[in-house]
């Protein structure tokens, strides 16, 4: 009984006596380590920020990374304002989206709102909309990309590869 209760503590290893590991103040979910920031900043900074701790601005690649990460930023966000910078932007061209990694938008993967992206220009705007964020707070599906100015402060999702690390 005393070994099962230890067992049961103990992190779980893969079968090459290594486990993912994230360091403090990150979340693991699958091989990606995220942080969530609790500032506000530019998409810009908010990227700088995100390397300067060794990651970059989130690159999200499947519908379960989509639901995870929108199930954490319910819980995250205390206001509905507190929208979060994802990797995705077509600063370099029009329409054509690319994450913060350089690698181009899957189409057949998009989880963008309903009208979006619009680039919406709107009163004294030149520049339109080049950025992605994320957050709904009290939306039930996972539809919640807009296009948004780079200029406008949001919070941010950074993420990183897990570490590994070896059992004893």
């Amino acid at each position: 009984m005393k070994f099962d209760v230890i067992t049961a503590l103990l992190p779980s290893c893969d079968l090459d006596g290594s486990r993912p590991s994230c360091e403090e103040g990150w979340e693991q979910h699958g091989a990606k380590c995220y942080h969530f920031s609790s500032d506000k900043s530019t998409w810009e900074e908010s990227r700088s920020e995100c390397r300067g701790l060794g990651g970059d601005l989130v690159t999200i690649e499947s519908r379960e990374e989509q639901v995870f990460l929108l199930g954490r930023l319910r819980d995250k966000m205390d206001k509905p304002e507190d929208k979060f910078w994802i990797g995705l932007t077509d600063s370099e061209e029009e329409n054509k989206w690319l994450w913060a990694d350089g690698s181009p938008l899957d189409k057949s993967l998009t989880f963008w709102s309903f009208k979006e992206p619009d680039n919406w220009k709107g009163k004294n705007k030149k520049d339109g909309e080049d950025c992605v964020r994320m957050g709904e707070k009290n939306r039930a599906d996972l539809r919640c990309w807009f296009d948004k100015d780079c200029r406008v402060p949001h919070r941010r999702i950074c993420a990183k590869p897990t570490k590994t690390l070896k059992c004893v």
